[in-house]
């Protein structure tokens, strides 16, 4: 790892790209996999299910890995600005691959419109990554802000069962609670840490006003999100949005909620 570390750094745009490029085949190869019926029977149930579990493969295998590499080096949790592993560095190298695959996907297939709220997240993300990758700062600090994705596991789980029409199942049931707990302790108080991190030092900090910024629009949307989840989920007492058929009468808004 030591010896590639080098060439990482020289080329991180290459880099992306070839990672960017693995997710692509991963998807390809995931959409080989049999789905339920009822995805099946809708064209965009169907893209959303390629979609997640291209990206339920990516919360799985960054998720892990960010949380091995605060456990390997508890140090960047404190020094977010400078320190890092090249362990870590290659985590920042994959991620930013991912979503540059997953923005794409989003808006070549069409879809852009109906996953708005996909692509302004990327469009915060890429461009913090990538000032990461090359200027080699804050590669701590986008360590934690992938502990997110340990949340996203269960988040794409619950859209998964949402999609095949498990949302009465005791699997959905005890998601639910644990996506709750998940959401709580590896989204919010990871976001809202680095928020206060860029804040408390905010006088030395490169280019923090941009950094704050986007954490700013981040917070909104992960506090909206939360809002709609705990809607959705715990206190909503609407039935409406199964029809006749038992299809949702309107699935967009049904599976981004």
């Amino acid at each position: 790892m030591e010896a590639l570390l080098p060439v990482l750094k020289s080329h991180p745009g290459p880099t992306v790209l070839v990672f960017s490029l693995l997710f692509r085949g991963v998807h390809r190869l995931l959409q080989r996999l049999p789905v339920p019926k009822m995805v099946r029977q809708d064209e965009f149930r169907t893209y959303r299910w390629n979609n997640l579990s291209v990206s339920m493969v990516h919360s799985l295998l960054t998720g892990t890995w960010a949380l091995t590499c605060a456990v390997v080096c508890p140090e960047m949790l404190s020094n977010l600005h400078s320190h890092h592993t090249p362990l870590a560095y290659l985590l920042v190298c994959v991620s930013t691959g991912y979503f540059v695959q997953d923005a794409g996907d989003i808006i070549l297939t069409g879809h852009a419109r109906g996953s708005w709220e996909f692509l302004l997240h990327h469009a915060m993300v890429i461009p913090c990554f990538l000032y990461t990758l090359y200027t080699q700062l804050y590669v701590a600090g986008a360590i934690v802000a992938l502990f997110v994705e340990v949340n996203s596991i269960t988040l794409h789980m619950r859209l998964m069962l949402k999609l095949a029409g498990a949302q009465a199942s005791s699997i959905y049931y005890i998601n639910k609670f644990v996506n709750l707990f998940t959401f709580i302790i590896f989204r919010l108080s990871p976001q809202f840490y680095l928020t206060w991190y860029i804040i408390h030092n905010y006088s030395w900090l490169d280019h923090g006003g941009f950094l704050l910024t986007c954490m700013m629009v981040m917070n909104v949307m992960i506090l909206i999100y939360f809002y709609r989840l705990l809607r959705t989920d715990f206190f909503s007492q609407r039935k409406s949005y199964v029809g006749q058929n038992g299809t949702h009468n309107n699935s967009k808004k049904f599976l981004t909620d």
